[in-house]
This record gives structure tokens, sequence and C-alpha cells, in this order.
């Protein structure tokens, strides 16, 4: 737009240029015409004159000299536009060489001196946001991730600063993941370590009131023996249990296949029927469909409904009754776990699938897992492209799996 606007400038300052020079040379030779008419009678100029148009002519001279007098006022008249376009030049090649606080100097009203205003505020603004760049990247550079440089819409430095603050906000997520990785591991290592140490601790305790002959009696130690034998079965668990949850983090490889998630929980019911049994419990399944098929690996689903199944058993005993649902839910498959024992704190709902992570009273107290247990089996729903969750009240607890369901 600027360019245009100088070309267009130039274009009429040139014909003005070439009227006014026409305009000079005009008057010029009405002048110099009226002044030889005078002079052709006064002695001895007129000897001189006389000659010329004898010899040469009238229009001859007349168009030589307009010639002479055109070219003399154009040269004269252009010498001040000359040294304007020049300045502008000069101006021009400064910026382009990344001098943007650079200021055309011209004191001129015409169209010209607009030109050079409208260039100077032109290069005015844009160091102004260029300085509003660097701050944001000195800013972002001292790690002030939350830095947003202002964008200005329609111009290619407002894309550069708008690609700057997306720089900024990965940039600042990825050091956020990083961190939370790092923390992540710190707590794996910490959770570890102390859930290891405890069982451990008991099982050494016994072994050396064992190995130092400080029981009385063949009784009293085979009951130390049965301590540390349950202690060590409650270590394996933890360490399966560890290993379990790695292995499906690290990426474990899946096969997956077409199941019918009615027949496959129906199975799984008919399975735990003993252990409701002896616990004086009642399983209830409700299927509203024969066939509800999704793509997973049945033999990893499988350790997933698992652990819901004992989790339902184990923390709903008070309320003898599990209900299991498999449903169509639009174009997904839901199954959901129902136990009617001591709720979940509300607080503590957002941290349930969370690794070690253990509800305070009288539900880890009854069982004492590994508290892997449901982070194993969201692990293993995620990673076939499944979600699960969790709701409790005074009533009920449910949690519900939801998948996509596989259409042939």
């Amino acid at each position: 737009m600027m360019r245009t606007k100088l070309l267009h400038t130039i274009r009429w300052k040139l014909i003005l240029l070439l009227l006014s020079s026409f305009g000079v040379t005009a008057i010029s030779l009405l002048i110099c015409y009226a002044v030889s008419t005078l002079l052709v009678d006064v002695k001895p100029i007129n000897i001189p004159l006389r000659w010329i148009v004898n010899n040469i002519g009238s229009l001859p001279v007349m168009i030589v000299v307009g010639f002479v007098v055109f070219f003399v006022s154009f040269f004269m008249n252009s010498k001040r536009f000359v040294r304007q376009l020049n300045e502008i030049n000069t101006g021009v090649k400064e910026i382009s060489n990344g001098r943007f606080d650079y200021q055309i100097k011209l004191n001129s009203n015409d169209e010209i001196g607009e030109v050079a205003n409208s260039m100077n505020q032109m290069t005015e603004q844009l160091s102004l946001y260029l300085e509003e760049i660097t701050y944001g990247l000195r800013e972002i550079a001292k790690g002030n991730f939350d830095t947003q440089i202002p964008v200005r819409p329609g111009s290619k430095l407002g894309e550069v600063a708008d690609s700057i603050n997306q720089m900024s906000r990965q940039l600042s997520h990825s050091i956020q993941e990083e961190r939370n990785a790092e923390k992540t591991k710190n707590d794996l290592i910490t959770g570890v370590s102390h859930d290891l140490r405890t069982p451990l601790t008991s099982i050494l305790g016994f072994l050396e009131v064992i190995e130092k002959d400080r029981y009385q009696d063949e009784v009293e130690l085979r009951y130390y023996v049965n301590i540390a034998y349950e202690k060590s079965l409650a270590l394996k668990k933890l360490i399966d249990d560890l290993f379990e949850y790695t292995r499906i983090n690290n990426g474990l490889p899946l096969d997956m296949e077409e199941l019918d998630m009615v027949d496959f929980i129906g199975q799984l019911a008919e399975e735990f029927v003993p252990s409701f049994e002896k616990a004086g419990m009642e399983c209830v399944l409700e299927a509203n469909e024969r066939q509800l098929k999704i793509m997973a690996d049945g033999s990893q689903l499988v350790r997933a409904y698992e652990n819901l199944m004992t989790n339902a058993l184990r923390y709903g005993r008070s309320g003898k009754v599990v209900d299991i649902a498999v449903r169509r839910d639009h174009d997904q498959v839901v199954v959901s776990f129902t136990n009617y024992g001591d709720p979940i704190p509300e607080r503590d709902i957002p941290f349930i699938f969370d690794r070690f992570y253990r509800v305070e009273g009288s539900r880890s107290k009854e069982t004492g897992g590994t508290g892997l247990g449901l982070a194993i089996t969201k692990s293993i729903i995620e990673t076939q492209g499944g979600e699960i969750t969790v709701r409790s009240d005074r009533q009920k607890t449910t949690f519900e799996t939801r998948f996509h369901i596989y259409r042939t």
C-alpha cells in the first residue's frame, strides 16, 4: 500500500513538474518575443537581432530558446524533488537493513512529505511492536512462560507473536510434564520402598525370633512361621502387582480381537459365585441385550474386571448384594459394578485410581491391599481405548467402564 501511494505521488509530481516547466517556457518565450520586438529598432542592439532574423529565422531561434528554457526550468524545479526521493530511498535502505528506528527527515507539506510521515509512523509502530516481542522473548528466556506477547491480527509480526506464544505454552506444558514425571518417579520409588519395607521388616523380625530360638514350643514356632509366610505372600502380591502395573504402562503388546461383553462378564460372574457364597453375598447380573461386542485384549481385560469384582466383594459385604449391569448407551458398551457397602469419601474419589493410594477408614483397614489394583484396572481399560469412572454416595458405590461398540 505504501509503495502504491509513493508511485502514485511520484507520477503526479512528475506531471506537475512537466506542466510547470512548460508554463515557464511559454512565459519565457513570450517575454523574449516582447523584448526583441522592443529592441528591434534600438541601435546598435538591432544589428545582431536583424541578422539572426534574416539569416536564421525567428521560429528556429524560438524553438532552440524554448528547449533550453524548458530543460533548465525542469532541472531547477526537479532538484528539490530528487533530493526528497534520495532521502526516502536512503530511509528505505536503512529500514531494509533492520534499522526500524530510522526517521526520514523531510520538512515538506506536499504529497512526498505525507509519504515520508507515513513511513516514519509505520517504522515507529514496527519498532515499538518489535520491542514488545523482544521483551516477551527475554521474559520467556528467564523462565516466565506465562508471558503473553500481544498479537496484532492481520500482520506477519502478529503471526510471529502468536507462534511465540504457542511455543511458550507448549514449552511450559512440556516442562510441567517433565516435572510431573520426575515427581511420579520419586513417588513411585517412595511408595514401593515403604510398601516393600513393611512386610519385609515383619518377616525379618519373626525369622530372627526363630533363628535365635526365642520361642517356647513348637506351637509358637509354627505360629511365627505362619505369620512370616502370610507376610511373604503379601510381599509377593505387591511385587506381582507392581510388575503388572509397570508392564502395562510401558506399552504392553495387545492382542486385540472381537469380544462379546455380555458373555465375557457372565462367565466372570459365574467364576466368582463361590467367593460370593463364602462371603454370604449375592451377585446379580443384568444385560439388556444378547450381544454387545467390542475390540479388546480379553486376557488383559479379564484382569481389570477381576479387580473390580474383588473390590465390590471386599467393600460391599455389609450390603450383601453386588449388581452387575451390561448395557448399550448409544454407540458404547457400559459395564457397571455396584455395591451397597461403606461409601468412598468424596475427598478420596479424585485419587481412587492413583497408584498406592488407599482410602482412609474402614475400607482400607479391612483389606490391607497393595494400592495398585485400581491403578492397574484403569491402565488396562485406557490402553484398550476405554474409560472408567466411579461415583459413590451413602446408598451405593458404582464403578463404570465404557467401550465403543465394535461394528463389523
